[in-house]
């Protein structure tokens, strides 16, 4: 399916979702210029970075929900996942720009009051966001989910569970305050990303998890016709992801970096 094809399908598909996304999409080129423009850090780097980075993100993150829920048969439950998801993206957006905006963090800060108020209402609009992808996941195990081919069923199943499994790691962060791992957040990091070079960093074990929600599926729906036994080949695919995912936590719990 051509890229403009895509996006015309999920802009029929779910237009609160679809426009959500192209929101955000909109945000992360206006971050741009202000990166280059605003020469100020937040923990060792550029304070606008990070918007970018969750723009991104939740761009692909709502553009996908946008075409998973075509198969939730319910409209009633579409509109509620759907809204509530958009709402959850919305507070924790609105709240990593402003903070970007304060040249402030804006996770983990508990430096003031306000700053952990804002913190605080961003974890609890993850926790919700979170409850609704298990929501879904559980959908996709009941009569709720129309899909006539069970391996697109199991793909999306798969890619439900990574992504709410991702949310335990997020916790974790969140629990010890910090990203790092052996050391102080904000040292040496890899570009864009900045990830620690000098120790671990549970963010790489996070983001991959979280995103096994649009790269098992697509894999398994790349390579599905190039295998005879399509059923066994979509489970490993899952079972060899999640091995990755838990290497990748035991690196960062190890306090060992992705990349020296």
């Amino acid at each position: 399916m051509k890229i403009f094809d895509f996006f015309l399908k999920i802009r029929k598909l779910n237009p609160p979702l679809y426009y959500a996304g192209l929101v955000h999409a909109g945000l992360f080129l206006i971050f741009i210029p202000l990166y280059t423009l605003d020469d100020r850090l937040i923990t060792g780097i550029n304070a606008w970075i990070k918007p970018m980075k969750f723009a991104l993100s939740i761009t692909i993150y709502l553009w996908t929900f946008a075409w998973l829920l075509q198969y939730v048969q319910s409209v009633k439950k579409v509109k509620f996942i759907s809204w509530g998801i958009i709402v959850c993206m919305v507070v924790e957006m609105v709240i990593i720009t402003l903070q970007a905006a304060r040249g402030v963090p804006s996770h983990f800060n508990i430096t003031s009051v306000q700053n952990a108020i804002l913190f605080s209402t961003m974890g609890t609009f993850i926790g919700i966001n979170t409850l609704l992808v298990l929501y879904v996941f559980i959908l996709f195990f009941t009569k709720a989910v129309t899909i006539s081919d069970r391996i697109t069923r199991v793909a999306w199943q798969a890619g439900l569970l990574l992504f709410f499994l991702g949310g335990i790691s997020g916790g974790l962060m969140v629990t010890n305050l910090a990203h790092t791992v052996g050391a102080p957040d904000g040292g040496p990091g890899l570009p864009f990303v900045n990830w620690s070079t000098v120790a671990g960093d549970i963010r790489v074990a996070h983001f991959i998890t979280l995103h096994g929600l649009q790269l098992v599926p697509l894999f398994i729906f790349s390579f599905r016709e190039r295998v005879k036994f399509q059923l066994p080949f979509a489970l490993m695919t899952f079972v060899l992801y999640s091995v990755l995912c838990i290497a990748l936590h035991l690196l960062a719990f190890a306090g060992k970096p992705l990349f020296s």
